[in-house]
């Protein structure tokens, strides 16, 4: 595989090997380069280069290598670039298209050439042996060798298209234009097969999107975009079906649209359903009446086995679910859709109002008269009448024109119907020819066969007797049922005699003469079942292993032997791309040596045309030396041409200026004349002009003599015109005066009352707002004034019991003091009455001491409770305070002395 530095480098290549006639080269290059990793990234020469390899694959009709290619190419841009994608599979379709259209041109004109040969002959001796050797006829031939291969090629160019553009939700409306396309295709060229393949494509390619719903760009049909485009696509599959009349594709494209509409449970737009509705008149029944009586009067589904009726009931609700058709699933399938139930339907709505006065007649022939010898010739003239109706019922509606001749063949098989039926309750037995002659639709042979049909579903009891030429009607039995049944009726008679006689005895169960043997069988049976299933495990599990050893062994095998077999493909590849290009270089080189012998030879053919010297006359030369020779002998005549070129020229200018200079004095005669004769001309004019103006005046003062005398009721009527005018102008002045002054007054006053209303508001909301901003003011200093007032009555406590806290330190202190002195003095009284040279003793006694001493905490603790219960005034008013720190003693005599202290 050659690898290109470029991707320009390989469209060049292939180009080349395009020009030199290697077709199947270059598309492996380019193929090559397509699926290639090293170019994955999208650019613009990638399209260009994918223009080209379609192109060769469609010249090629290489269906696999584009659809490689496109698939390649879809990875590579389907993120970055999708219209590029559209525009290659657009020219791809185009180019197959018009290959396929340029061959069936080409058979037809070779046919048209092949007729027009000889106009005395019918076929050609030629023609006649391959007619009867290939059985073909030359049409058939030439469309099998020329078109044939092409529509096969334009046919998997469709299905090629469509696979790749499946379920992706960047490519639904090229995927939607395909499909209608192929639709056309299969239309315009007949081709049912084709189309049938192609709506079981579509079908599995919906299937598969509603089965994968976690694919990654997976359309979402929820989406009003996506299923318009999903539902045109199916509608254009009806109307196609319905035109190449596949009535069963038809109907499994009506299911589709059906199911695509419960799927997303969204009422699509109302054109498609009138389309939609359109082809459903087609496929089932445009005209509800004549359809109805069509239906045969018999049931068809009689002796039918229960797996038919259960299909029979299946089909049923399809349809009616298609239709909108209300039906209950669990009613018997004979009672869901019969012919007399449609009938009453449409006696019940009204339906026989509204047809046709022929239609009307026949349906009450057919169904309610008695007429066995003429009901045929009475229904016949109508028929013929019911032939020639039909047209679209409307301007306005989507139906398309119903014709009632297709409903005669139906409508004559019931009159025949209902003749034997009719006659077979008067007549016991008929001649043929007098029944012939009775129905004029068929002959007698068709009469027969629709009669078998109806006594094979019992709607008629008759025996066609051909040696004596009659029909007889009746409970007619053939012989070999008789003896047939004979035999069994007689037993089973005989056995019934039997039992009525000698009553049959009940045996008893052998069951209950043998204790337990019920359930020694059941034990028995459910061992061998246990046994059974075991094998058949065991079984199982063998065929299971022995599948996974076979699976494993396949595998390997297929993997040595793809491993092999790439090798093979790789070397095979390999040394077919070195031949290949060995063969093109060769091929190459002896082109440019012919191209250069050709070239010399012309050369060397001009020389000698001029008399000149052959050029290296019978010398063996190489290509090198040829390619000089001949440019060199380009370049000499290239001079010696020039040089001609420029002699001529000089010797055109010569003559040219010799040419105007005598032509210069012929001009300006020419000239001369010429403004004579214009002179001359405009002269004429003039007078011709002022002859007209004067007869224009003439008759104009005529005009104004004859309309003089006209002039005086024109000015009275002119007067009289303005006056009136004027009247009505003044008057419709002075109105539309007053009807402004009114306007004005009526404005003045509602601007004076709107002044004043906002005046008001104004003052009310300046008054509101001064009262709202009194109020927040007088809030505001109530405010300040409360929080001054709590912080100077604050500050005051504080004060206060900063001077309390600070006395009652002083008070501890002094009390400290105090204490410390009392218990002083025992101690230095002790020492003076040890110490004999102290002085006189004192003459408290020590318990007095003691004494004193101990209620000195109840003595403080009640000064500091008499303190704390004083009055303000006692204790801030002039910074004087009462202190009682001496305790009390209580004497003898009841007096407390007490120390006041300033």
């Amino acid at each position: 595989m050659a690898t290109f530095v470029k991707p320009e480098n390989a469209l060049k290549r292939a180009e080349e090997l395009v020009n030199v006639g290697q077709k199947q080269a270059a598309l492996q290059a380019l193929h090559d380069l397509i699926t290639s990793k090293r170019y994955k990234a999208w650019q613009k020469t990638l399209e260009r280069i994918m223009f080209k390899y379609v192109e060769l694959c469609v010249d090629m009709r290489k269906g696999r290598f584009a659809k490689d290619g496109l698939i390649q190419y879809r990875i590579t841009c389907q993120q970055v670039n999708v219209s590029s994608l559209e525009e290659v599979i657009k020219y791809f379709m185009q180019l197959a298209t018009e290959k396929a259209e340029q061959a069936r041109t080409q058979a037809q004109a070779l046919e048209e050439a092949l007729d027009v040969e000889d106009l005395e002959v019918d076929k050609r001796p030629e023609d006649l042996m391959l007619s009867y050797v290939s059985g073909e006829k030359g049409k058939d031939r030439s469309d099998r060798e020329l078109v044939t291969p092409w529509f096969k090629f334009l046919w998997e160019t469709y299905r090629t298209v469509l696979e790749i553009l499946r379920n992706n939700s960047k490519l639904e409306s090229l995927y939607a234009m395909t499909a209608h396309r192929a639709f056309q295709f299969c239309k315009q060229y007949k081709r049912t097969t084709e189309f049938r393949r192609l709506c079981e494509i579509i079908r599995n390619h919906l299937a598969n999107l509603n089965k994968y719903k976690d694919q990654r760009d997976r359309p979402d049909l929820t989406a009003p975009e996506s299923l318009q485009l999903y539902l045109d696509t199916r509608i254009e599959q009806l109307k196609i079906a319905t035109d190449l009349e596949l009535w069963q594709e038809a109907f499994r494209s009506v299911e589709d649209i059906h199911g695509l509409m419960n799927l997303v449970k969204k009422s699509p737009k109302t054109p498609l359903m009138v389309v939609y509705y359109a082809k459903l008149t087609d496929l089932i029944a445009s005209s509800v009446l004549l359809a109805a009586l069509s239906v045969t009067p018999y049931d068809q589904k009689h002796g039918a086995s229960h797996l038919e009726l259960e299909n029979e009931k299946e089909r049923n609700l399809r349809m009616a679910s298609l239709i909108n058709f209300t039906l209950d699933p669990k009613g018997e399938s004979r009672e869901m859709l019969s012919r007399s139930s449609l009938l009453s339907e449409l006696n019940n709505k009204g339906v026989m109002t509204c047809v046709s006065q022929e239609v009307k007649d026949i349906y009450n022939i057919l169904e309610h008269e008695f007429f066995p010898l003429d009901l045929a010739s009475r229904v016949q003239p109508l028929l013929a009448k019911i032939a020639k109706l039909g047209g679209k019922p409307s301007s306005a509606s989507s139906v398309p024109e119903v014709q009632l001749s297709k409903y005669v063949p139906a409508l004559e098989k019931l009159t025949t119907l209902r003749v034997l039926q009719q006659v077979s309750r008067v007549y016991q037995s008929i001649t043929i020819g007098t029944l012939s002659k009775m129905i004029p639709f068929f002959d007698f042979s068709l009469v027969e066969k629709l009669s078998v049909d109806a006594a094979k579903y019992n709607f008629l009891s008759m025996k066609v007797d051909h040696l004596k030429g009659a029909v007889l009607f009746g409970n007619v039995n053939v012989e070999s049922d008789v003896l047939t049944d004979h035999l069994a009726v007689l037993a089973d008679s005989l056995n019934k005699a039997r039992n009525l006689i000698y009553l049959p005895m009940k045996k008893q169960s052998k069951l209950g003469e043998k204790h337990g043997l019920a359930e020694t069988v059941d034990k028995e049976h459910k061992r061998l079942l246990a046994r059974k299933s075991i094998i058949e495990k065991r079984k199982e599990e063998h065929e299971r292993q022995m599948l996974e050893m076979e699976r494993e062994e396949e595998s390997k095998r297929l993997k040595l032997q793809k491993v092999t077999e790439e090798a093979e493909q790789k070397r095979l590849a390999e040394e077919y791309t070195r031949r290949q290009e060995q063969r093109i270089r060769r091929e190459i080189e002896e082109r440019e040596l012919q191209e250069a012998q050709a070239l010399l030879f012309e050369t060397q053919k001009g020389a000698k045309k001029k008399g000149k010297k052959p050029l290296l006359d019978g010398e063996k030369v190489t290509k090198q030396t040829l390619i000089e020779l001949a440019l060199s002998e380009q370049l000499k005549e290239r001079q010696e041409l020039e040089k001609k070129l420029q002699k001529l020229g000089k010797t055109m200018d010569y003559m040219e200026r010799a040419k105007r200079e005598e032509e210069a004095q012929l001009i300006e005669q020419a000239f001369q004349q010429h403004l004579v004769e214009e002179k001359i001309f405009h002269e004429n004019e003039q007078l011709k002009a002022i002859e007209l103006s004067r007869q224009h005046h003439a008759g104009d003062l005529q005009e104004k003599n004859r309309l003089a005398r006209m002039m005086d009721d024109k000015v009275i009527f002119q007067q009289r015109i303005v006056n009136c005018r004027e009247t009505e102008y003044n008057r419709l002045k002075k109105e539309r005066e007053d009807t402004i002054n009114q306007l004005i007054a009526l404005r003045k006053h509602e601007r004076e009352t709107k002044r004043k209303m906002l005046f008001y508001l104004k003052s009310e909301e300046e008054r509101l707002t001064r009262l709202r901003e009194e109020e927040e003011a007088r809030k505001h200093e109530e405010e300040e004034r409360r929080k001054k007032e709590e912080a100077e009555r604050k500050a005051k406590l504080d004060a206060i019991a900063e001077r309390q806290r600070q006395r009652e330190r002083e008070a501890e202190e002094k009390e400290r003091l105090r204490r410390d002195a009392l218990l002083r003095r025992p101690t230095e009284a002790l020492s003076r009455s040890i110490d004999p040279a102290s002085g006189p003793h004192t003459a408290d006694p020590v318990p007095v001491a003691a004494a004193a001493a101990a209620p000195t905490s109840d003595s403080a603790a009640r000064g500091t409770r008499d303190k704390r219960q004083l009055p303000p005034s006692l204790i801030d008013g002039e910074d004087r305070m009462i202190v009682l720190p001496n305790p009390v003693h209580v004497s003898s005599s009841g007096v407390c002395p007490v120390r006041c202290e300033a």
